[in-house]
């Protein structure tokens, strides 16, 4: 019998580490002003790009800058506010399950769009992004809460991305190809004018 679930045994231990290593929530310290973006995720910045808000939003046809963070199964997947201010708008679009890094994932994945703006009225958009493994999003807030950056508000389960919309004239402050932090990394500045970096 031992012969037969030493193997099942050491493979149940494995899972569970692994359960425990995907899930982890290490401590972040956040950038304290209330003009910075922070990065919501951990993970490859791997597009930027200009984009329209997504459409259910109805937040108009205007592209703004789009910055695109994939996470891979590696990745600390809990997700945190990327500004200081309240949420004005949730809204959940089911979807298919493509790989979070193909650029139609951002069109046909199942999300979790949120708006948030503000004390100045600066209005930001993040967009939790189901992958191909991932198959749960969960998201924390709700209409009209007052959040602070940096602090958690969900976790997207396995690979997948996360899209943050910046205000018309506002410029990323990353490039392709660098990694995020989330709650650590500076996105973008809401009150500089910064040109956009290549």
């Amino acid at each position: 019998m031992g012969a037969i679930f030493t193997p099942l045994g050491w493979l149940g231990t494995i899972a569970t580490i692994w359960c425990v290593y995907f899930f982890r929530d290490p401590a972040r310290v956040t950038p304290i002003d209330e003009n910075l973006v922070i990065s919501p995720a951990d993970g490859l910045v791997q597009k930027i790009e200009k984009a329209a808000p997504p459409a259910e939003l109805g937040l108009g046809e205007e592209k703004v800058n789009r910055i695109s963070i994939f996470l891979n199964v590696f990745d600390v997947h809990v997700n945190r506010n990327p500004i200081s201010g309240e949420v004005t708008q949730l809204n959940y679009r089911p979807g298919k399950f493509l790989s979070a890094n193909l650029d139609k994932a951002s069109e046909e994945n199942e999300r979790q769009a949120v708006v948030g703006k503000t004390e100045d009225g600066k209005q930001v958009v993040f967009v939790q992004i189901a992958g191909l493994v991932a198959r749960r999003i969960v998201c924390d807030l709700t209409e009209g809460q007052k959040v602070v950056a940096g602090s958690r508000y969900g976790i997207i389960r396995f690979g997948s991305r996360v899209d943050i919309y910046l205000p018309e004239g506002v410029n990323a402050l990353v490039i392709p190809g660098q990694r995020a932090i989330g709650g650590e990394t500076i996105l973008a500045d809401l009150k500089e004018k910064y040109e956009a970096r290549k």
